[in-house]
């Protein structure tokens, strides 16, 4: 089962610094699926990206989540992406703790998702690897760009 979802319940159950999420859910049988979700935090003026592995079925490892935050610059590189304007945007973080990367890319394959996404986080105490990739259809492809304009609108305050 695919299920792309919007999160609409009320703010009181999301974390109180978002103020939405678009989260895009890929499980699978063979149990090496997962999730990602895109939140808008406007008090900071940024997104931040959370991504999980399947554990169980239907089941995602959230305590070993991996999260990037996104400024400006990095969700105009995921548009250009999705507009086409380039064949991929490539994200990457350092900070002490951990490097972290991003990678959307355009896939010319009839037999494949058009997009693969990719997120990973490489620990800097131990250099162990987490990594969630999903491939992502013309439509969750469409409500991302759309979710990242009025993103952008929104944490420019126009």
């Amino acid at each position: 089962m695919n299920d792309t979802v919007l999160d609409s319940s009320p703010a009181t159950e999301r974390s109180p610094e978002r103020s939405s999420e678009y989260a895009i859910y890929k499980p699978n049988s063979r149990g090496s699926g997962g999730v990602v979700r895109f939140g808008l935090n406007k008090a900071k003026a940024c997104m931040f990206v959370d991504a999980a592995a399947q554990s169980g079925e239907k089941q995602f490892d959230w305590d070993n989540k991996i999260t990037m935050k996104w400024g400006l610059s990095d969700i105009g590189s995921v548009l250009a992406a999705l507009q086409g304007r380039v064949p991929q945007a490539k994200l990457f973080h350092q900070s002490e703790k951990a490097n972290s990367n991003f990678e959307l890319t355009f896939q010319d394959d009839p037999d494949r998702a058009p997009y693969l996404l990719s997120i990973s986080r490489q620990s800097m105490a131990d250099k162990t690897v987490r990594k969630v990739s999903l491939p992502i259809s013309q439509g969750e492809a469409a409500v991302l760009e759309a979710a990242l304009r009025t993103a952008v609108t929104r944490i420019l305050g126009w």
